[in-house]
């Protein structure tokens, strides 16, 4: 019946600068978001942490708060981007390393799973972030590292990618055409729009993004006049933004992620989003979408086979190389488009024959033809030999093929010779 049965229990992680979230599913059951506050909607754990002045006593989220406000301890905030600069930290007379005071914070926010499952019965985790860069995946491999975790099925992916995710398991009549997320934070409104291509098999669903700025969101004044100009700008504002992402385009759906919206201000901007689309309100989307990435990772569904992502992070190309197997050239798939760049990786062995060439097959999932790379194994010894290669990625643009010369037993040496050859995507 798949690996989600027996009560296994799968993780959504949405790491952030200022709020982190875990969302989860045991078994076949429903997504869902834990909670800080017993019978509450309090998602929303504070990416912080607090030492205890004087002993080696932490807090975090709000605890660390409410330590430091006591004036307990001394309040570590900006955890994630400490551990993303990777410069010592100084805490209470002692230097700390960042990217363990993040495994710390993830290590004790985890701990709150104990209300739901033992930790024994995690399957798989999808830690989701808004921009998984190569520092950021660096980071959060080590922090995972440092968690000893009862699973090595534990993946990294975009905000946009975990948009993509919830969307796709949601109802077909709310993805007709597109779908619009906005997200309200501090000064700006983060927007992803995602398109869905659906001449192709299968359905290519790809993700734009950009940001709008907007007046801070901050307490309401008291007195009644400040408070109903200060709500109709914050509406006017956000009314133009709802104008200029919907302009000459259709979309079916819209969710607004965050905690500042509010129907006490959004009169027209509301209005103005509901013509002819359904509406949602939330903020836990990213770390449930994560949690069903990770659910879809582990027991493929239909609507999960019939879609595939291409995001910024992801491989666009298929790629592959003519072989002889048993008498017959055959093209052989080394790298799949549609994977995480990070996750792209691939070892295998070959026989080179007298000549110093090869090529590797380029396949746009995009479209266009097939480009073929010429790879030169400069200075090689002439002669059969066999050879091992490893495929894999840089950046998302930048692929990587590592050969090694083994040889061919006593007929000739083995060199040892390295080529790395770097190809433009």
């Amino acid at each position: 019946m798949g690996l989600l049965n027996h009560g296994k229990l799968v993780i959504g992680y949405d790491i952030g600068e200022k709020f982190s979230q875990i969302s989860y599913c045991i078994g076949d059951g429903d997504v869902e978001t834990l909670s800080s506050v017993a019978g509450e909607e309090t998602y929303n754990v504070p990416t912080v942490l607090c030492k205890r002045l004087g002993v080696n006593q932490w807090f975090y989220g709000k605890e660390a708060i409410r330590c430091a406000e006591e004036g307990a301890g001394i309040l570590v905030e900006n955890v994630l981007q400490l551990a993303l600069d990777g410069e010592p930290v100084q805490i209470d007379g002692t230097t700390f390393d960042p990217v363990a005071l993040l495994g710390l914070f993830v290590k004790r926010s985890l701990g709150m799973l104990s209300q739901v499952a033992s930790p024994d019965k995690l399957a798989g985790m999808m830690m989701t972030c808004e921009k998984p860069d190569g520092r950021m995946i660096e980071v959060l491999q080590q922090v995972v590292k440092s968690l000893h975790l009862k699973t090595d099925k534990v993946f990294y992916q975009s905000h946009a990618e975990s948009f993509y995710n919830y969307v796709i398991k949601q109802g077909p009549d709310l993805r007709q055409t597109r779908v619009l997320l906005l997200e309200y934070r501090g000064t700006r409104v983060q927007a992803y729009c995602m398109d869905s291509n659906r001449r192709t098999t299968p359905i290519v669903c790809s993700v734009d993004a950009w940001e709008h700025s907007m007046p801070p969101y901050e307490p309401m004044p008291e007195d009644e006049a400040l408070r109903r100009e200060k709500m109709e700008r914050l509406d006017r504002e956000f009314e133009d933004i709802a104008s200029q992402v919907c302009k000459n385009t259709a979309v079916s759906s819209v969710y607004l992620i965050g905690e500042h919206y509010s129907d006490e201000w959004m009169k027209e901007s509301l209005r103005t989003l509901c013509m002819g689309r359904r509406v949602f309100q939330g903020n836990n989307l990213y770390s449930k979408g994560a949690c069903m990435a990770m659910q879809e990772r582990m027991r493929p569904s239909e609507v999960g086979k019939a879609h595939v992502f291409l995001g910024q992070d992801k491989l666009k190309v298929n790629v592959g190389m003519n072989m002889l197997q048993q008498g017959q050239e055959t093209y052989v798939a080394l790298l799949d488009a549609g994977v995480n760049w990070y996750e792209a990786e691939y070892s295998f062995e070959f026989y080179q024959r007298g000549d110093n060439e090869f090529d590797l097959m380029l396949t746009s999932l995009l479209g266009g033809e097939c480009r073929k790379v010429r790879i030169a194994l400069e200075d090689m010894l002439p002669g059969m030999s066999r050879m091992r290669a490893k495929i894999f990625l840089t950046g998302e643009k930048n692929l990587v093929m590592e050969i090694e010369d083994l040889g061919f037993g006593s007929f000739r040496p083995s060199t040892h010779q390295v080529w790395r050859k770097e190809i433009a995507l």
